[in-house]
C-alpha cells in the first residue's frame, strides 16, 4: 500500500480548509470539483485513513484530516521557501515577486515598475488586488512579497513599514440619486437608509472587516474596485471613492458628492516580511518608495 502523500495533494487540502468547499477548492484550482473528489478518495485509500467525515450535509475535516492540513501548510511553506531561495542563489534575481495592492491602488500605477526592470532583470511580476483585511493576510501568509495598502492600527513585528503619502476619500453617488435629495444631515440614521456599494474582503481565513459601513445598512457586495465604480456611476448605491477618482467624475457630472459629509484621510504605507530579501524585492521597494513619494495621487 502506498503510504506517500504529494505537494499537490496538500495544495488541495489546503485549498479545500480556506475556501470552505470542494466546489470553491476547484474554482481556485482552475479544476474540476470531481478531479478534487476523486483526488482526495485515492489519497484517504492511499493512507488508509479518513481525511472528511461526510455523514453531515457538508464534508469536514476529521481529526487525522486536520493534523494532514495543519502539518502539511508547514511542508507547503517550506517548499515555497526552498524554490525561492534556490532561485535567489541561482540567479541572484527572483525568479518571481508578487506586489500586493489595495484594491484603491490603481493598478496602473504600477505599470513603471514592470516596465523599469526590463533589462536588468528576468523576474516574473505578478500584480495582485487585495481587499482590507486580504491586503496583511497575503504577506502574513507569503502570497505577497510587497505589499501597498492602507496603515493597519497596530503593525504585524515581523513586518516593516514605510509610510508613501495620504489618501483621501469622499462620499458619492450618481448625480440623480436620490441621496442628493435629502434635507436631513447625513449621520448614521441617514446613511444607513441607502444601499453601500462595497468590494468583498480577499482574505481567506483572517475575519473579514468593512469600510465605511453600517451593520443594518443595506449593501450590494462586488469583487473588485471597478465593479464598484461601476455600481455607483449606475445609482445603484451610495460609496466612498479615491478623491483623484471621483473628482473627474464629479467635473463631468456622472457622479455627485454627497452634501455634508466629511473626506476621511488615511495613510497609504508599503510593507515587506524582513527575513527574505532578494534582490528583485530590494529593487523594487526603493522604485516603488521614489516614485509613490513624487506622485501626484497622494498629498
Amino acid at each position: 500500500m502506498n503510504h506517500t502523500i504529494t505537494l499537490e495533494a496538500l495544495h488541495v487540502l489546503d485549498a479545500i480548509a480556506r475556501r470552505g468547499s470542494f466546489a470553491a477548492a476547484a474554482q481556485e484550482l482552475n479544476r474540476a470539483p470531481s478531479s478534487l473528489s476523486y483526488q482526495v478518495q485515492k489519497l484517504e485509500q492511499d493512507l488508509d485513513l479518513v481525511i472528511f467525515d461526510r455523514s453531515g450535509h457538508k464534508a469536514v475535516f476529521t481529526e487525522a484530516g486536520f493534523l494532514l492540513l495543519d502539518r502539511g501548510r508547514t511542508i507547503i511553506a517550506a517548499a515555497q521557501e526552498l524554490v525561492s531561495d534556490a532561485n535567489i542563489l541561482a540567479h541572484g534575481w527572483e525568479l518571481d515577486l508578487t506586489i500586493a495592492y489595495d484594491g484603491l491602488i490603481p493598478v496602473s500605477s504600477l505599470f513603471p515598475l514592470v516596465m523599469s526592470i526590463e533589462g536588468i532583470a528576468k523576474t516574473r511580476i505578478k500584480l495582485q488586488e487585495e481587499i482590507l483585511a486580504g491586503c496583511w493576510e497575503s504577506l502574513a501568509y507569503d502570497r505577497a512579497d510587497i505589499l501597498i495598502c492602507p496603515k493597519l492600527d497596530h503593525s504585524p513585528i515581523d513586518v516593516k513599514i514605510e509610510p508613501l503619502g495620504c489618501m483621501e476619500m469622499v462620499w458619492v453617488a450618481a448625480s440623480d440619486h436620490h441621496v442628493h435629495k435629502r434635507s436631513s444631515p447625513f449621520d448614521t440614521n441617514a446613511q444607513k437608509n441607502y444601499r453601500a456599494i462595497v468590494i468583498a474582503d480577499t482574505a481567506r481565513t483572517s475575519p473579514a472587516l468593512t469600510r465605511n459601513l453600517l451593520d443594518d445598512q443595506p449593501r450590494l457586495t462586488v469583487n473588485n474596485f471597478n465593479a464598484k465604480l461601476e455600481a455607483l456611476c449606475t445609482g445603484v448605491g451610495i460609496g466612498t471613492l479615491p478623491k483623484n477618482v471621483a473628482l473627474p467624475l464629479i467635473e463631468s457630472g456622472i457622479l455627485k458628492k454627497i452634501i455634508n459629509t466629511n473626506e476621511e484621510k488615511f495613510e497609504v504605507v508599503i510593507a515587506w516580511r524582513r527575513n527574505k530579501m532578494g534582490k528583485a524585492k530590494t529593487w523594487a521597494i526603493q522604485q516603488i518608495k521614489k516614485q509613490w513619494r513624487s506622485s501626484s495621487q497622494f498629498d
